[in-house]
């Protein structure tokens, strides 16, 4: 099972998890239930994630899809809800959205559909950060070890440096300068526009996932991640 996020020197002190989408790839299992609330090896998809960011001291969740249940699955926790009215923003603006709760220095960011077997994918973010070089780091794992992917990799990664189309898939976790954010005026758009960003500056990075990641944006992805609970 991950380990939980130890206290560091440094790392960003909030983190966003991403939960606002429509699961449209789920089909019907979503059709009451926003994704983040199916349960997977016994827990919503939103606790697997969640407990990946145990020690980060603010944490934010955005909701939009059936909003009010992600609202009340959180009701009593120290957690944040962060929800888009009346369209949903994107994970950049959606990011953007959430930054008064967030704060203005770096932040972790997580999707809340996919399942880890390994080290905690924020504790390796962490140790890696170098906000003098870099703009965003992110976490890829291997194609190989992306159980559930459908389709090819994102993104290319040599000596820290990411460049689009390769054989590294991009987790969903990542920490990321969100200064940038007040260039754009547009309410909803990609975390994409940031990254690009980074990347004509040369300030674009990623490291590799020693564990495996398992995508749940599917319904066979819910099998596929319990199996490689089991596993574990």
């Amino acid at each position: 099972m991950p380990e939980t996020l130890m206290p560091g020197s440094n790392p960003p002190s909030a983190v966003m998890l991403f939960a606002a989408g429509f699961g449209t790839r789920m089909g019907a299992l979503t059709a009451n239930t926003p994704k983040p609330l199916i349960p997977v090896a016994g827990r919503p998809l939103l606790d697997h994630a969640l407990a990946l960011t145990d020690g980060v001291p603010t944490r934010v969740v955005n909701a939009h899809y059936l909003a009010d249940q992600v609202v009340s699955h959180l009701a009593g926790t120290d957690v944040q809800v962060s929800v888009e009215h009346p369209t949903i923003l994107d994970t950049g603006g959606g990011l953007k959205h959430a930054l008064p709760l967030l704060g203005p220095d770096p932040v972790f960011t997580l999707n809340t559909d996919a399942v880890w077997s390994g080290p905690n994918p924020l504790h390796l973010l962490r140790e890696a950060w170098n906000p003098a070089t870099m703009d965003a780091l992110l976490l890829c794992v291997p194609l190989q070890n992306a159980i559930g992917r459908k389709g090819g990799g994102d993104f290319s990664l040599k000596n820290r440096h990411l460049s689009w189309q390769g054989d590294f898939v991009y987790t969903g976790a990542q920490i990321v300068k969100t200064d940038r954010l007040s260039t754009i005026d547009d309410p909803a758009f990609s975390l994409h526009r940031l990254w690009n960003a980074a990347l004509d500056a040369g300030r674009f990075c990623g490291i590799p996932y020693p564990g495996t990641w398992c995508d749940v944006g599917h319904p066979e992805g819910i099998r596929l991640a319990e199996d490689m609970l089991a596993r574990t």
